[in-house]
């Protein structure tokens, strides 16, 4: 009787080794053979091996091995440069010190298809274990996030590692919300023209790298405007005019009282449409450190305030106008894309509002209330 020839294998290659064990290599979609990362016990589970892999090249769920053996220093270094375009350099700066300082030198030489969920736990543990802020941890975490999220998305591995992380919390701090009587009084005790650049933040919401960036050009005394388009920020020691945080350039209308003080204060610059209005005495552009130490600080211990910072006055202006006007004129004037984020971050109770709630929900219990009121609570 004939022996039965041996069937020819529809995928891929088996061959036994030196060592008794078996090694399965399939080609791949670009006809390269590719030996499987580990070797098998039997010609069966060989073989189930390759099955899956075929499955995985038919369903266009296939990844190349070599691609995940890039190591995150280099995948790191070739997402940066990829994004940064898309960056403030501010950001952009940020990013960098996070990969240089906290990712590569922990995981740089280790292969993307190497990287697991507890790695990832392992290196949030050691950067906490080393003293390191919930804030700064979690920056760092955000950026790799980013990084692997891109490593997915060009096939280069098929998961992200950072996933199902606990992640230290942030310390919940609250803004000091001032009135409007007390940021006056700060208005009013600063050293001129520091006091307009501060009565800009309380008045008119901007951020403090927004008013160091105001031109000439950007105010309109006429129309009693303000055009917000730049920010000035401060990157690696270097001052740098950006766009506005979230790109969002926007034109506010300001109070009379303020476009006078602005108009007059434009008459004493020299000529230029993109004179700043407010530098230092050498009519550098302002520091963030060096202007609070000397301008701001001062002007809120004279006062008689404390635990003031320029960001509160911000917060304060969205609280008042969002308690008078609604959160959506808020999230305008501070320049938020999103109201959410207005809510979330500076619309704050007014002190004495609930107690004027309470009196009002008791006129309505009685029957006194108007029916506006009566109709607006129960819209909401």
């Amino acid at each position: 009787m004939p022996a039965k020839r041996k069937s020819r294998r529809a995928f891929g290659r088996i061959r036994k080794l030196p060592s008794g064990r078996f090694q399965a290599r399939y080609p791949g979609p670009d006809g390269v053979l590719r030996a499987a990362d580990q070797t098998f016990l039997t010609t069966t589970d060989a073989d189930r091996w390759l099955a899956r892999k075929r499955i995985e090249m038919e369903e266009g769920r296939w990844l190349d091995p070599a691609e995940g053996r890039t190591t995150v220093r280099d995948w790191s270094a070739r997402w940066l440069t990829a994004v940064s375009p898309q960056l403030k350099h501010k950001t952009q700066a940020s990013y960098r010190s996070l990969i240089n300082s906290l990712i590569v030198p922990a995981l740089g030489d280790r292969e993307l298809s190497s990287l697991r969920p507890i790695t990832i736990v392992e290196w949030v543990g050691a950067m906490k274990t080393r003293g390191l802020s919930a804030s700064r941890i979690r920056q760092a975490y955000q950026v790799l996030s980013q990084i692997m999220r891109a490593a997915v998305d060009n096939e280069m591995i098929g998961q992200t590692p950072c996933r199902g992380v606990k992640l230290p919390r942030m310390p919940q701090t609250e803004p000091h919300i001032l009135t409007p009587p007390e940021a006056s009084r700060m208005v009013r005790n600063a050293a001129a023209p520091h006091d307009l650049l501060i009565a800009l933040l309380a008045y008119a919401g901007l951020r403090v790298g927004e008013a160091f960036a105001l031109r000439r050009a950007d105010i309109d005394v006429a129309g009693g405007f303000v055009l917000v388009d730049q920010n000035l920020a401060e990157a690696n020691g270097k001052l740098v005019f950006d766009t506005p945080k979230t790109h969002q350039k926007r034109l506010l209308r300001v109070g009379p009282s303020l476009v006078k003080r602005l108009g007059r204060h434009l008459e004493t610059l020299p000529a230029g449409e993109d004179i700043l209005l407010f530098t230092t005495p050498a009519g550098k552009p302002l520091r963030y450190n060096q202007w609070r130490k000397a301008y701001f600080d001062p002007a809120v211990s004279a006062a008689g305030l404390t635990d003031v910072t320029p960001h509160d006055l911000r917060a304060s202006h969205g609280t008042w106008v969002a308690d008078r006007y609604g959160v959506m004129t808020a999230a305008h004037r501070l320049g938020h894309s999103n109201a959410s984020v207005t809510t979330r971050h500076y619309a704050r109770p007014v002190a004495g509002r609930d107690d004027q709630v309470a009196e009002a929900a008791d006129s309505w219990l009685s029957g006194s209330g108007t029916d506006d009121g009566s109709a607006g609570a129960a819209s909401d």
